[in-house]
């Protein structure tokens, strides 16, 4: 799995934040059972620097904890079988699957950490799994949706010893 990491949110995390990203997203890309390799483009950044995308991309006037630009569009979520005869999303050099952007807010990070009592690390964990998911085809629109989002956060979570505090 190749990530491409930039951090302009001026904010260091106590942590590799770009290990551990590689680290939940290659168990979502397993727990999903993904065939290819992967690549995906992780930016960290603020809350001003999400707003903007988010208010160009989205229309919301305010910051969010992630945002996440899937590059592929799924018949089912984390069905990857249509992609067997397509050669326009893998990258030519490496032959990786490029699934997609995701942008995390570092400030959001940190508030919500202390907001719902765990670590920064969980907290950041968990903004990967969520958007991985995003880029394999999920969403969390509809309540059935979202049941099904949240289960499989919690699987991947748990599988990397990720809990709650």
């Amino acid at each position: 799995m190749t990530i491409i990491f930039e951090n302009e949110s001026g904010c260091s995390l106590p942590f590799d934040a770009l290990e551990l990203a590689k680290k939940t997203a290659e168990a979502v890309l397993d727990q999903e059972q993904c065939p290819y390799e992967a690549e995906i483009n992780l930016l960290l950044t603020d809350n001003k620097g999400i707003q903007k995308v988010n208010k160009e991309t989205r229309n919301i006037e305010h910051p969010t904890d992630v945002l996440s630009f899937p590059a592929l569009e799924y018949e089912k979520p984390g069905d990857f079988t249509f992609l067997e005869d397509e050669e326009l999303f893998f990258h030519p050099e490496t032959g990786e699957l490029m699934l997609g952007d995701i942008l995390i807010s570092v400030d959001k990070v940190h508030s919500q950490a202390e907001e719902y009592g765990h670590t920064l690390q969980r907290e950041f964990a968990f903004l990967v799994v969520h958007s991985m998911l995003h880029l394999c085809g999920y969403d969390h629109m509809e309540e059935a949706e979202a049941s099904v989002m949240e289960q499989k956060q919690k699987s991947v979570l748990d599988s990397l010893g990720i809990i709650r505090d």
